[in-house]
């Protein structure tokens, strides 16, 4: 059997789940249609009542039940605080998400479904920009990040809440959440000596700095242009599947990340800062440590993308590769 045939078997079974699932929260006919490919299978349905959803079949074994609905209590406690995000939809039996079987063999995974929110993706309108309207745009991205965090800082979340963390075990550990970055088979062994003597350094350089509750909390995790929706109503953040405890730098490195070979990443990256030290305070020094989490993307997206293989992110591999040896090069010169 041809891949292509055998990835459009999958989409057949992938969809079949999601017809499926939709009963739990809608006997009647629907329109379900697939809007994203990726981490995870989101869907459009679009109901015979004439309201719009989506569902998102999440990917096996990444998160349980509980760290979804888990994501689900901090995306209500933002909205709460007027920070667009995602609602949750129970199904008509309560349930914030609902297991499915896909494929013959019965793999069973999560389903949750949230209002279609319409809007313009923000990679879309930055793409497009120039100037001072591109420079608008990340400030206003910093804006919503620095809200972001000034509702993580003061909340609290409830005793079985249960997210992963974004710290130096989680990114740079022995087991890190997205993989041993450093033991990737594609990794030349002069890089894989450059990369792993970078990780020994930043994981001392992060150990020494610590969890300060001011700038480690809750965080989005992929505060990227492509899960920002600018709505009439203002930017509305989508995509919570990464969303754990981390530093705030963090987000902000990966709200920058895409863009660091563009001449104008200095005037986006100023941008951005001002947007959110309009919102929140940032200290010169806590911004100082901008190009080691710019790293610590690039050594995590190593082993995010080898660990999917299925998504055959190839060339993002070898741009990610590259950079991250710039990066670690100059970490350890300067440092």
């Amino acid at each position: 059997m041809s891949s292509a045939i055998e990835a459009e078997s999958g989409l057949d079974e992938l969809l079949a789940a999601a017809t499926a699932a939709w009963r739990e929260w809608d006997p009647s006919p629907a329109h379900i249609e697939l809007a994203s490919l990726s981490e995870n299978v989101v869907y459009r349905v679009d109901s015979e009542a004439g309201d719009s959803f989506v569902l998102r079949i999440h990917r096996l074994g990444y998160h349980d039940r509980a760290e979804l609905v888990s994501e689900q209590l901090w995306t209500a406690a933002l909205n709460a605080a007027g920070i667009g995000a995602p609602s949750v939809v129970s199904s008509l039996d309560g349930r914030p998400c609902v297991p499915v079987c896909v494929g013959s063999n019965g793999e069973e995974r999560q389903v949750v479904v949230s209002p279609w929110v319409e809007g313009e993706i923000l990679w879309d309108l930055v793409e497009a920009a120039d100037g001072d309207q591109l420079e608008r745009f990340f400030a206003d991205l910093g804006g919503i990040a620095a809200q972001i965090h000034n509702q993580a800082v003061t909340w609290r979340p409830p005793q079985h809440f249960r997210r992963h963390s974004f710290n130096v075990d989680g990114l740079l550990g022995e087991s890190p959440f997205w993989g041993r970055f450093w033991e990737v088979p594609a990794l030349e062994e002069k890089e894989r000596h450059l990369i792993s003597t970078a990780r020994e350094r930043l994981v001392e350089i992060f150990s020494n700095y610590g969890q300060d509750p001011q700038t480690y909390s809750m965080i989005h995790g992929d505060l990227h242009a492509h899960n920002i929706l600018k709505t009439p109503e203002g930017l509305h953040v989508i995509d919570f599947d990464d969303a754990g405890f981390g530093w705030h730098q963090y987000e902000l490195a990966v709200a920058i990340f895409d863009y660091q070979s563009k001449p104008q990443f200095q005037a986006i990256r100023d941008a951005l800062v001002a947007g959110y030290r309009s919102l929140r305070p940032l200290s010169d020094e806590a911004l100082e440590l901008l190009p080691a989490f710019l790293l610590m993307r690039s050594l995590a997206l190593l082993g995010w993308i080898d660990g999917r293989p299925e998504l055959d992110r190839r060339e993002l591999f070898d741009e990610v590769r590259g950079l991250a040896g710039q990066q670690a090069a100059l970490l350890l010169d300067t440092g």
